[in-house]
């Protein structure tokens, strides 16, 4: 176990380390060009997430990166655009941008990397709690370019900071086995089993972008991004079970941490500083158990709304409401919608 932490606090500091160089680059970038101070959020959680993809990755995996991620950056803050004009047609591409990743993992370990990048922009559109546009420019291709250029960035700080390390310490996690050389059987599921998860994640997304808008308001991403957490993954219906509860509680424990902090009155600066020192702790905790990262997740984003002007004490009821909505939808997806492991089975589920 001693060992183990050592390891996570070694691959935690170089993932918060690419995090704060890419933070510190944009924040010159966001002066230099007047950008909106979104940006630095769309930074932060682009890097955060890349991170770790690119650390086993070879040198195809880093040119895909650096070609796809700043394309898929370009096109969130577009379906950011279309989704505050006409919400209903942005829900389902949303859906659909969110499902389809998953459902290309039946065409081996790069497209589930390629559909991995996919993803990451999407999930950095609910994260980041505005629009990230330069005040008097606004136009689709300007907001596109400025994106794809925060993807960029993420890519190159991550590359930097990783290749320094490995030359100065040469400590390096070993590359996962792709799936087709585990030994494990392929699946006899009809539909496949990323065609299951492709469905039951759009069918859980779907329903939380519907009811989350209804019940919640302009706060429906807080809902979203929960269905989406639980549900990412699923390897059977107890995965998904146990996932939920692990999100729910995390979530909850760093709602009310960041509320406690938000009554002590931190703000400013020292709200940037609990955010990063948060994430640093939750990165270093996540191998260890779920809930730890669903805790530090939490908190950051809730430190993160209080630094916008957002009261953590009167939105924790609706936090926790919309965290355990979230996580019903997935639950009840995976139960209902083309189980990828019937109830009783225990083993895990084979390859695609």
């Amino acid at each position: 176990m001693t060992a183990k932490l050592i390891r996570n606090a070694y691959e935690s500091a170089l993932t918060m380390a690419a995090v704060l160089l890419c933070w510190a680059a944009a924040l010159w970038l966001e002066g230099a060009a007047g950008l909106h101070t979104d940006v630095l959020v769309l930074a932060v959680a682009l890097t955060l997430t890349v991170a770790g993809i690119q650390r086993t990755a070879d040198a195809r995996g880093r040119l895909t990166a650096l070609v796809l991620l700043p394309a898929a950056a370009g096109a969130s803050t577009l379906l950011g655009h279309l989704m505050a004009e006409h919400y209903a047609l942005g829900a389902a591409v949303f859906t659909l941008g969110i499902s389809l990743p998953i459902w290309i993992r039946r065409f081996g370990p790069a497209a589930t990397k390629a559909g991995t990048l996919m993803t990451l922009p999407l999930v950095a559109l609910l994260v980041v709690p505005g629009p990230t546009l330069p005040p008097k420019a606004q136009s689709m291709a300007v907001s596109w370019g400025w994106a794809a250029l925060i993807g960029m960035l993420a890519c190159g700080c991550v590359r930097l900071v990783q290749a320094a390390a490995d030359r100065c310490i040469p400590w390096r996690p070993e590359p996962e086995p792709e799936r087709n050389r585990t030994g494990r059987r392929p699946s006899r599921l009809r539909p496949r089993p990323s065609t299951r998860m492709a469905l039951q994640m759009a069918v859980a997304v779907a329903a939380a972008l519907i009811l989350g808008r209804l019940l919640f308001d302009r706060h429906w991403p807080w809902m979203v991004l929960t269905a989406y957490v639980a549900a990412s993954g699923n390897r059977g219906r107890n995965d998904v079970v146990r996932k939920g509860v692990e999100r729910f509680l995390g979530a909850c424990a760093g709602t009310l941490l960041a509320t406690g902090v938000a009554a002590a009155g931190a703000s400013g600066r020292t709200c940037v500083v609990l955010i990063f020192a948060v994430l640093a702790v939750a990165l270093w905790l996540r191998p260890l158990n779920y809930a730890y990262w669903a805790a530090g997740m939490t908190t950051a984003l809730a430190l993160l709304l209080g630094y916008y002007g957002q009261n953590a004490q009167s939105l924790l009821p609706t936090r926790l409401e919309e965290i355990a909505a979230g996580a019903a939808l997935a639950v009840a997806s995976a139960w209902w919608v083309l189980p990828v492991v019937r109830r009783r089975t225990t083993a895990r589920p084979a390859t695609d």
